[in-house]
């Protein structure tokens, strides 16, 4: 009986290792593709739990500033290693990513307080080595973007990043027109032909234009006309141009009091789809619900179920 009962262990065992299949690894997520931005103040939203609800895998975490010298911290004050690296560690934990944003609309950008692109660079590498990213995003406005010694220490210092890091992927976020990229934004993208900056992604803000107006048009129009220009600036065709361009709406009512529905933006996502974009986002997760008038940082100021626009993003495949 000693043998018989060894052979039958072994088909048993046998049998088993071959019903057994190891786990199909999980897909890198793409941190630009498809990440609205989520900000650590007034309404904040928990990342994983708007992860479980939408299905939503990446955000644009904002925003990287000065803390009054060329060194990086979330919005000029709070530590690389405080409550925000927790925060990308849970997201990461539940199988999504981030990419941080670098500036905004107001507060001190780093672009003003290093003085050269080697320390730009060196603001934007410790912010790399911190959270081991795959992207950035330089959301350029105001005293950054409008003034041709900050544009140029801004592409010089990506241009060293890029040499130092192949990898990560670089972003660029800025203002529009309706029909695309004003002189500073045109002036931007040529200059980073002129120093040879390597930027991935070209991403425009299509809105606060004026009151009213028909936004998923808008969209369209200022989109195209980033393409446009990133074509005959590089000698692109159509095609790669488009694969180059991105956008970032804003859900609900704009600063300027237009307004974005909910089925706009879902219009804007399956354009996107057709033309094959690099990145599509909204301002902001922390928004992305009703129940106030007005533009406002904690709600959109239409009426909206929650989340009905980051839902809507999860459809953005590229």
């Amino acid at each position: 009986m000693k043998p018989v009962r060894r052979f039958l262990v072994g088909v048993v065992a046998a049998a088993c290792v071959a019903t057994v299949t190891p786990a199909p690894a999980q897909a890198a997520v793409n941190p630009v593709l498809a990440a609205p931005y989520l900000y650590q103040w007034g309404n904040k939203p928990n990342g994983v739990t708007v992860m479980n609800q939408t299905g939503i895998k990446a955000f644009t975490l904002a925003f990287i500033l000065s803390d009054g010298g060329c060194n990086p911290a979330w919005d000029g004050s709070r530590s690389l290693t405080g409550a925000d690296a927790t925060l990308i560690k849970n997201i990461r934990a539940a199988g999504g990513d981030i990419v941080p944003s670098f500036g905004g609309w107001s507060g001190k950008k780093l672009g003003q307080f290093c003085s050269s692109p080697a320390a730009l660079a060196g603001a934007y590498q410790k912010v790399i080595n911190a959270y081991q990213l795959k992207a950035i995003d330089i959301d350029i406005e105001a005293q950054e973007f409008e003034n041709a010694t900050t544009q140029d220490r801004v592409l010089g210092a990506l241009k060293i990043i890029k040499t130092n890091n192949p990898g990560v992927r670089t972003v660029i976020t800025m203002p529009t027109e309706r029909t695309g990229p004003n002189t500073w934004g045109k002036r931007l993208v040529t200059r980073a032909k002129e120093l040879g900056t390597p930027i991935d992604v070209w991403a425009v803000m299509p809105f606060d234009f004026g009151n009213g107006g028909d936004m998923f048009a808008y969209t369209k129009s200022a989109v195209d006309g980033l393409k446009n220009h990133v074509k005959s600036t590089f000698g692109l065709t159509d095609d790669a141009a488009y694969r180059r361009s991105g956008l970032s709406s804003m859900n609900g009512k704009t600063d300027t009091n237009e307004t974005v529905t909910p089925q706009n933006f879902r219009d804007i996502v399956g354009w996107a789809n057709t033309k094959h974009l690099a990145r599509v986002s909204f301002w902001a997760v922390n928004r992305d619900r009703g129940g106030c008038s007005g533009s406002g940082s904690d709600c959109s100021g239409i009426p909206q179920a929650s989340y009905e626009f980051t839902k809507a993003l999860t459809k953005f495949t590229g």
